[in-house]
């Protein structure tokens, strides 16, 4: 009987959870754009604890396959062995993304100001009757976006993601030579064991809270926001190019005309 009030009681804190951070989306969609950022901005900057700017993590949908292939396609020799594991070809990263499975896994991205892809993320969820519920984390970030910590923010999104989804285990499997990759997760306190030319990483998670749902609402929420504020940006400017180029041909035919 207690076992059976224990899992209720669990069952009902997680559908209130969910149900808190519904109604947190509903109303952020019933405000105008200006305010939605201004108020999620607030909630990022009182949640933050010291974190000196935010980074819009997305994360990514099956309409996003095209910018994850042009992201991974992108990356050298070097980096694709890193990534990988091996010197990945043209064909098998369009294999591998054409595979990916947006609703099982997790993919999470950051997009510049042109809508470029410059970081992807992969949680792949590992779900064994016989083990633990675990998750995957591999990340690349482009050449010229690196050394900004955008890998560790990405893994920290992936973990509270993780987390909130009663993941009890994340682990990334990376070559022993992939430094940087392996100190993103020892910062984030994984336990790394060396096996010769590679290297695991283990991260045990703790059991959700009303806070870590809180948290992942207001990031996937900012992070929503700044995309579309960057594609209506984007829009803007290449209407505009479009009607000067307009007046520019009229102004070149009212010229030759006059002549």
């Amino acid at each position: 009987m207690i076992g059976i009030r224990h899992t209720l009681g669990k069952t009902l804190i997680v559908q209130d959870m969910h149900a808190i951070t519904s109604g947190f989306y509903w109303f952020l969609a019933k405000l105008p754009t200006p305010w939605q950022f201004a108020l999620l901005a607030f909630s990022a900057n009182s949640s933050s604890q010291g974190h000196e700017g935010f980074v819009p993590v997305r994360e990514l949908h099956v309409r996003d396959r095209p910018d994850v292939l042009t992201h991974l396609l992108a990356l050298s020799g070097p980096d694709r062995y890193l990534r990988f594991g091996y010197a990945a070809q043209d064909a098998q990263i369009e294999h591998y993304v054409a595979h990916l499975d947006f609703g099982r896994d997790r993919v999470f991205g950051i997009y510049n100001r042109k809508l470029c892809l410059i970081a992807m993320a992969h949680l792949a969820y590992i779900h064994e009757p016989t083990s633990t519920s675990c998750a995957e984390f591999g990340v690349s970030v482009l050449p010229a976006w690196r050394g900004r910590g955008y890998g560790s923010e990405m893994f920290s999104r992936a973990v509270l993601h993780a987390r909130n989804d009663h993941i009890s285990l994340m682990f990334i499997h990376a070559l022993s030579e992939n430094t940087a990759m392996l100190h993103i997760a020892q910062r984030a306190g994984a336990k790394v064991e060396r096996l010769g030319s590679e290297s695991e990483a283990y991260l045990t998670l703790t059991s959700p809270t009303l806070q870590s749902h809180w948290d992942e609402a207001v990031d996937a929420q900012m992070a929503d926001t700044d995309y579309q504020l960057k594609s209506q940006a984007r829009h803007f400017w290449a209407l505009l190019a479009g009607i000067q180029e307009t007046r520019q041909a009229i102004r070149d035919a009212s010229g030759s005309s006059g002549s």
